[in-house]
């Protein structure tokens, strides 16, 4: 099935690209014009904990809300009865209201880990109860990392949310970055059949790509995202500051996601990202602003059409198939989800160039940005084609025993969905990338 569409931006020139596929040659950092370079204060972490809980609202602190929103672009994400709007801008964790008006009772749990929470746990509280005394709220801090993307993790919310005596009424409330957003969807969807949920994403992955649509799920020993539910938030709030705080390895991560809605549906965006990659990596306001808006507008356009991936939000999953390999072959949390996606698109391209579907220039270009964005192109040593085939046998795509894969196909912002291609090119591209 080919999913292609025309923007709905306008955007600049296409600029040239240079780089041959080279899988594991050195990367040099891309450079940055000092003029748009901002500095950033490192991520801190609080002191290692397996996990723990507390009743926040009375830590809040003492803040008042601004005199006039900040919400710079509200993105619908049409699905009927069950549509919501994703807030995009700076400082919304400043503004009450728009949080409150997506609660449901009088109990809220908010669902974070130990890195996001000692950054805005407070804030996010202080938003829930400003001048809202009737709600109180309920925390559970988990561990961070996708290795905790478990079971067992999932249970500790439904710990808290039974021991809290929450009822159908509650609202859970997903702090954080894409695990966390997963692992709270997937709670809110299982708890008493159903609750309320919010996403608030703090990371670029989960602000461009994981929060919008529904997706929710852990991750099975034997591979990612195998257990989970559709299960659509409430709403999607988008504090563009929170990046303020997210490492340069995270940023960049995120940043795998964005380019992909370039290569597989808006051209124009694509041409845009070549020109302003530095800017974004340079988390120049405008820049990112730009980048996490345009990436939810293509991904609420997917969504409204093909909510439960029948075959066209496949295509969102560009790159997955092989990268998902990846993290489960390394162990989770070894590689960030964007950076074996990252790895994964160019092994996509580098297929598609194979089956003649694409010309050498789109191969050459998706090479190129995700080397500039300070991707990795290649799977890791220690990935051999065996781990490839085997790992990806129980792809959630697989169907009838038919490996499907999302490809380019086309011009520049084309691709397909299919198990019909030639099965000598994944093996020539395997061979290509991997140790054996």
């Amino acid at each position: 099935m080919a999913a292609t569409a025309s923007s709905l931006l306008a955007a600049a020139s296409v600029s040239t690209s240079r780089a041959a596929i080279s899988p594991r040659r050195p990367r040099a950092a891309a450079s940055v014009p000092s003029s748009s370079r901002s500095s950033c204060p490192p991520l801190r972490a609080s002191p290692a904990r397996a996990l723990r809980s507390r009743v926040v609202a009375s830590a809040a602190p003492a803040m008042q809300p601004p005199a006039v929103s900040r919400v710079s672009t509200v993105v619908d994400v049409d699905l009927g009865d069950r549509s919501y709007p994703i807030y995009i801008g700076p400082g919304l964790l400043d503004e009450p209201e728009l949080l409150q008006r997506h609660v449901i009772g009088k109990r809220v749990l908010v669902v974070t880990n130990t890195t996001v929470a000692p950054l805005y746990l407070d804030k996010v509280t202080w938003a829930l109860t400003y001048q809202n005394p009737n709600v109180s709220v309920e925390s559970v801090v988990l561990p961070d990392g996708e290795k905790y993307k478990d079971m067992d993790t999932l249970m500790k919310v439904f710990d808290k949310a039974i021991e809290s005596r929450l009822d159908r009424r509650c609202t859970f409330v997903a702090l954080g970055g894409g695990v966390i957003g997963d692992m709270c969807g997937y709670a809110a969807a299982s708890f008493l059949r159903g609750v309320n949920f919010i996403q608030i994403p703090t990371t670029m992955m989960a602000q461009v790509d994981s929060s919008v649509g529904g997706k929710t799920g852990i991750n099975h020993p034997l591979g990612k995202n195998l257990i989970g539910a559709f299960y659509q938030p409430q709403c999607v709030l988008i504090d563009t500051e929170t990046l303020n705080t997210l490492p340069d390895r995270e940023l960049a991560s995120g940043v795998a996601e964005v380019v992909k809605y370039g290569l597989i549906r808006d051209a124009p965006f694509f041409e845009w990202q070549e020109k302003n990659m530095a800017a974004i990596l340079a988390r120049e306001p405008s820049a990112l602003t730009y980048a996490i808006k345009r990436s939810c507008e293509n991904k609420a356009e997917v969504v409204a059409q093909d909510e439960r991936e029948g075959g066209l939000r496949a295509t969102l999953n560009l790159g997955h198939t092989f990268g998902h390999a990846i993290e489960t072959g390394l162990g989770y949390g070894e590689w960030l989800h964007g950076e074996a996606v990252a790895a994964g698109t160019v092994m996509a391209a580098d297929m598609s160039y194979r089956l003649g579907w694409i010309d050498e220039s789109i191969q050459k270009r998706t090479f190129d940005i995700l080397e500039q964005a300070k991707l990795p192109v290649a799977p890791p040593k220690g990935m051999t084609v065996e781990k490839f085939r085997n790992i990806m046998a129980v792809d959630k795509k697989v169907a009838d025993g038919l490996l499907r894969l999302i490809l380019l196909k086309g011009p520049l912002g084309g691709c397909v969905f299919t198990g019909e291609y030639d099965r000598k090119a994944l093996d020539e591209t395997l061979h290509a990338f991997c140790d054996n």
